[in-house]
């Protein structure tokens, strides 16, 4: 039963992104903001994370009340969200983006420490549960291809909203006993974050999330340059997903037999060999289709390597700010940062530029996890 309560959030949750991430800059496109102003809105939606998970992060780890929080957090995402049916200008979209973002971006890392909570010493049953999150994202993403290529991108905000409303429903099956607080009164958090395994460990979750902004950001747009259709582009990014699936599965297996430190320094080095090639041969379809099989790399084994590391390294009363850390450093500050850099590097350079810009992002993440990640460090 909790298997599957746990299990239905991260499907709604990951089926927004699955919508959101692939479509969003073609729904604004759609509205005729030019691609700096696109890099712009995306970065906005990145950018909350910066501040978001580590506020809700902090009142949940003194409260107690963490899926309290994810509920509130999520009924008022959907109940924001809604103000992208009212208006489309610029200024107003900043506004919704920057509001609906800031809560919705607060709940998945609470609800992260609570399931990492609930498994205890089963840390390895993380995937999974997570990989119903990848579910959720290939019925979206592959789905609404042919959907937007008939109806066009305008249907977008109202197929999202939905899906918010979807995320708060899951999350009321949740009980609060399920987050398993522990009592406060431990070494301060400035400690943990002064250690030189965890500095690494975030600078290389920065680094690999930059790499990922011309990714979430321009992929679609990038590929349609080159011919491809929605319908192809969508089953391209479930792809990707279905090759990070088939990762979660396998890593009950393979964290205990190769070991954190190795899997993070092959997630990365073929993160940097996919990045080159979406960059250099994009016209090719036999390329790009062994590109998006990397996506189990660059992200399936990146995040629950990342996930397992952060779980270990942030202990008891810290798990929640922990989880914060790594979505804010990681998703937020560096996907904020891929994302506005593509979107100047597109217009001043050129499209083939921002993808060269992030396998030399994801080649600096390689040296750090090499010199700063190491087995007996956890």
């Amino acid at each position: 039963m909790h298997y599957w309560r746990l299990s239905g959030f991260y499907l709604f949750y990951f089926a927004s992104l699955g919508a959101l991430v692939p479509y969003w800059s073609l729904y604004l496109k759609s509205l005729d903001f030019s691609v700096t102003e696109i890099g712009q809105l995306i970065a906005i939606l990145m950018a909350t994370k910066i501040i978001a998970p580590n506020v809700w992060g902090w009142i949940a780890d003194h409260t107690g009340q963490r899926m309290a929080i994810v509920r509130m957090a999520s009924l008022l995402s959907a109940l924001c969200f809604a103000g992208v049916l009212i208006d489309s200008s610029y200024w107003w979209l900043v506004l919704v983006i920057t509001l609906f973002s800031f809560f919705w971006n607060a709940s998945l890392p609470q609800f992260e420490a609570t399931t990492m909570n609930f498994l205890g010493s089963e840390t390895g049953r993380y995937s999974g549960i997570r990989l119903w999150g990848s579910v959720g994202f290939i019925i979206t993403v592959a789905g609404l291809g042919p959907v937007l290529d008939v109806y066009g991108p305008g249907l977008l905000p109202v197929i999202v909203l939905v899906l918010f409303v979807a995320i708060w429903l899951s999350s009321l099956s949740v009980p609060e006993s399920e987050a398993g607080h522990l009592p406060l009164g431990q070494e301060p958090l400035r400690k943990v974050l002064g250690r030189p395994v965890v500095m690494a460990l975030l600078g290389v979750c920065f680094l690999m999330q930059a790499s990922h902004g011309p990714y979430y950001a321009f992929f679609t747009i990038y590929l349609e340059n080159f011919g491809y259709s929605r319908t192809q582009i969508g089953q391209l990014w479930a792809l990707g997903v279905l090759a990070e699936i088939g990762v979660f599965l396998l890593m009950p297996r393979l964290l205990p037999r190769f070991g954190a430190r190795r899997l993070m320094l092959a997630a990365v080095g073929l993160t940097s060999l996919r990045w080159l090639l979406i960059a250099q041969f994009a016209d090719s379809s036999p390329v790009i289709i062994f590109a998006q099989t990397l996506h189990g790399a660059s992200f399936g084994l990146y995040h629950a390597v990342a996930i397992y590391l952060i779980h270990s390294l942030f202990t008891g009363t810290h798990q929640g700010r922990g989880q914060a850390l790594y979505s804010s450093i990681s998703f937020g500050a560096g996907g904020a940062a891929g994302s506005l850099v593509s979107g100047y590097l597109w217009t001043g350079v050129n499209p083939e530029a921002m993808y060269l810009f992030a396998a030399v992002a994801s080649l600096c993440a390689l040296w750090v996890t090499w010199r700063g990640i190491k087995d007996d460090y956890y």
